[in-house]
């Protein structure tokens, strides 16, 4: 449960408010917090300059916000309870009856309640949030007189908040809980209840991935290996033992130096407490954190607001904090205070725990990325610039929001690191397309920051021809092939991201006067046929499998039905078959869902294609003194980077 790091030089705050040197041990809890004990201090005096080739170092995540609660004492015996069973995910309809049979056999005078008769409070939303299933299952769990809940199963970094939710809306009610959940995925039911107030979650774990099991092997494992945790969970009091694992540590003041050492100490101390991602980070020193405040009119202490998932209270100073750890330039802060704000929209941010491994990433449009030098060329994630924008990301996603690898950031084979481009502005005013940032109605020459994410990167789309037709069937292909989640086994009109290579777009631009009409003419065109659809979702559905009596001609039927399955022709990159000039196909695009960057290589004819989750973009606010604060960086003034419509 705990790391254990001895004898690291730290610096405190000892009660009479001096700095002081401690060699002190440190243990860390599953949601990244601090603990120190075992210290012996030397009192410096206060203002006292930090030793020679050390550096004294801030915190870069917010204090806690969410109040633990009084949990209920669990129950003496299961005998004469009224138990639900709730959850649906991950072959909840193997185990969950196995489970009701259990709690029947063992306790008779037990009431077994199910998922159909109760439903599910959904994932448990945040402070000041109201969500309508969480509060409907708090009803239900009160009319039905419930004493006890069974959720799961956790499988996905999706799921496993959603079937926690219903753990922690019943401990809210004082009901005991407990869920169920895989083996990689205990720490985020943790993590997740944690954070929503529960001092001490319990869950059961199930030996293995749920979908990779027989119906045999589940009833089996959840008679044998699950039903005695479910049992002790629900009836085994809870320990100052087991809160003490569980506890969090006390809020500090946001400027209080946490920590002194070399270079390599401060790194090594960082990546033990997951404030770092394990590459080496810029120690982030009072002195060099208030550069970057000079880069914003916002006071240090301003809140940026209370970030899920964590639920921490980000201030501009935090932004700060890990801009200088990524290595970013000071005058980046404006669009570390955007990116910042792009992470609490919870449509943006809703994919990005997924075991799908959703990738967050960042364009930014308007004169302060061609002032910034924020690249829109050929190997423009790379450049020095854009990379550590994307090292930005990376810390944020972690201190800022709480998302930690196998813990609530749950990619089966892991992430890409974040990235950040830009869109060439210039080449789509040539072409007389708009850039991005004026279709979603900014003005040309205000400054954006569009936050997304991606299931991949790479694998171009390099178009033969100069024909607009041809290239736009192309595309169409491309963005079928590519749906979400391998096959396109999953939601069949995610949101994507399509960028464009400049003479390609100057190509497509003959045929299509604008990218809406582009994007017209793409939804028209791609769509996939319905058997292969249902073939991809029938055996590779994300998580249960469909039982042996649904069989694939039943879910090509369901498909055409509730998909918007048509008889159409046959689409052009398929081999027409004169006796099959019709065929039954799905669309995969939809208004709205698609983002048509004009960026990358010029000299490469390449198109790539990106499915991926929501995005949201924000406007990037500058200081009043913008221009004075450049020109002592040798930057010309934001005007001349301005372009004419």
């Amino acid at each position: 449960m705990f790391s254990k790091n001895k004898g690291i030089l730290a610096a405190m705050v000892c009660w009479a408010g001096c700095a002081f040197f401690i060699t002190a041990s440190f243990a860390q809890n599953e949601i990244g917090n601090t603990i120190s004990y075992e210290c012996d201090n030397i009192c410096l005096i206060p203002g006292a300059p930090t030793p020679a080739g050390k550096y004294a170092v801030v915190s870069p995540v917010g204090n806690q916000t969410v109040p633990m609660l009084k949990q209920a004492p669990r129950l003496d015996t299961l005998d004469g309870k009224t138990i639900a069973v709730v959850g649906g995910s991950f072959m909840a309809n193997i185990t969950h009856p196995e489970i009701k049979r259990l709690i029947l056999t063992n306790h008779p005078t037990a009431k077994v309640i199910l998922l159909n008769e109760i439903g599910s409070a959904g994932p448990y939303p945040g402070p000041n949030i109201r969500r309508e299933s969480k509060d409907e299952f708090q009803r239900k769990l009160k009319v039905m007189g419930v004493q006890a809940v069974i959720s799961g199963n956790c499988g996905c970094g999706l799921c496993t908040p959603k079937e926690t939710g219903s753990s922690i809306a019943a401990e809210y009610m004082g009901i005991p809980a407990v869920t169920i959940a895989a083996p990689n995925f205990v720490n985020q039911v943790y993590s997740t209840a944690l954070t929503h107030g529960v001092p001490a979650p319990r869950a059961a774990t199930y030996p293995g991935a749920f979908s990779a099991h027989s119906p045999e092997e589940l009833a089996r494992n959840t008679r044998e290996v699950v039903w005695p945790q479910i049992v002790a969970a629900l009836t085994e009091p809870i320990t100052k033992v087991e809160l003490k694992e569980r506890q969090k540590a006390a809020s500090s003041h946001p400027k209080d130096r946490v920590f002194v050492g070399t270079i390599d100490e401060v790194n090594r101390f960082f990546t033990e407490q997951r404030w770092s991602d394990g590459l080496p980070i810029i120690p982030p020193t009072p002195e060099r954190v208030e550069e970057f405040l000079k880069y914003t009119d916002q006071p240090w202490d301003a809140a940026l607001g209370v970030l899920p998932i964590a639920y921490r209270q980000t201030l501009v100073w935090h932004v700060a904090v890990n801009g200088a750890m990524s290595g970013c330039p000071p005058e980046f802060m404006p669009l570390l205070i955007a990116y910042t704000k792009a992470l609490a929209d919870g449509n943006y941010r809703r994919t990005l725990a997924s075991t799908h491994g959703w990738t967050p990433y960042c364009w930014i449009n308007g004169p302060i990325a061609r002032q910034l030098g924020v690249d829109a060329q050929q190997g423009q994630i790379n450049e020095p610039r854009n990379a550590t924008l994307g090292r930005f990301i990376n810390l944020a996603m972690m201190n800022l929001g709480g998302y930690y690898i196998k813990q609530d950031r749950m990619g089966t084979f892991g992430y890409l690191m974040p990235w950040s481009m830009a869109e060439n502005e210039a080449a789509c005013l040539k072409i007389g397309w708009q850039p991005y940032h004026v279709q979603k109605g900014f003005a040309a020459n205000q400054s954006t920051l569009t936050a997304a994410s991606a299931l991949l990167w790479g694998n171009n789309l390099t178009p033969a021809s100069h024909e607009a037709e041809r290239i736009m069937e192309m595309m169409a292909w491309d963005v079928v092939e590519k749906g979400q989640f391998a096959a396109g086994s999953g939601p069949r009109m995610p949101n994507r991201t399509i960028l464009v290579t400049e003479y390609v777009a100057r190509d497509l631009a003959r045929s299509y006067s604008t990218k809406k009409n582009l994007e017209e003419a793409l939804i028209a065109t791609a769509r996939r046929p319905a058997y292969e659809r249902a073939y991809a979702n029938y055996w590779a559905n994300p998580g249960s499998a469909f039982p042996a009596k649904y069989n694939m001609n039943m879910h090509v039927q369901r498909i055409i039905r509730n998909e918007g399955g048509e008889l159409t022709d046959l689409p052009p990159w398929m081999a027409r078959n004169p006796e099959q000039e019709k065929i039954y196909t799905i669309p995969v695009m939809k208004p709205g869902m698609t983002a048509i960057l004009v960026t990358g290589d010029a000299d490469r004819n390449k198109v790539q294609t990106m499915p991926g989750g929501p995005s949201v973009t924000v406007e990037i606010k500058l200081p009043a003194n913008w221009d004075d604060l450049m020109a002592e960086l040798g930057y010309r003034p934001l005007h001349e980077f301005f372009l004419e419509p």
